[in-house]
């Protein structure tokens, strides 16, 4: 009997912590999508490397994320899409042309891109049971990223995008 009572306990506490979210992650709600994520462990790979990052953009008057219709107003039920693409963006387009003669600069780069993907993922899911629905409000803004990225060549878009990943992040936050 006390065996099994000990068993029952195990059992219960493995399931509490296996739907805790891994330290230092924090859980956002981009409408009916909840996604677990280390915006602070993130934040600090992209502060270590971000002037380095930001000397290699030489366009300095142009924005690829903070183009007045990109991401500023998107409404609450645009969220979930607006931000699904934009972990797709980076990961697909962004992290793939960023690489530098810097190993260390580049582990970083790598972490951070790790993250993206792992997040990406939870958004897939989200995305797959049609929680995060696209409308033409989010469509239209990630349309805007992507002409402004697409103006930029390969290597100088991806640098930019990633040298504004600050303005991500403190949108992520402020969204959720």
């Amino acid at each position: 009997m006390k065996g099994s009572h000990l068993f029952l306990c195990l059992l219960t506490m493995s399931c509490c912590l296996n739907l805790m979210p891994t330290v230092g992650n924090k859980i956002f709600h981009f409408g009916p999508c909840r996604v677990s994520m280390s915006v602070t462990e993130i934040r600090s790979s992209f502060t270590t490397i971000k002037t380095n990052i930001q000397a290699r953009d030489p366009i300095r008057t142009l924005s690829i994320l903070s183009h007045p219709y990109s991401l500023h107003k998107v409404k609450p039920l645009g969220r979930c899409c607006m931000t699904h693409q934009l972990f797709n963006f980076y990961v697909d387009k962004v992290f793939k042309h960023c690489k530098t003669e810097d190993s260390f600069v580049n582990r970083k780069i790598s972490s951070i891109a790790n993250s993206f993907l792992s997040v990406k993922r939870k958004f897939e899911q989200c995305h797959e049971q049609n929680k995060c629905l696209c409308g033409q409000e989010s469509d239209e803004k990630f349309k805007q990223i992507l002409a402004n990225y697409k103006g930029l060549n390969v290597t100088s878009a991806a640098f930019k995008s990633l040298g504004e990943l600050d303005i991500l992040l403190d949108w992520i936050e402020k969204s959720s």
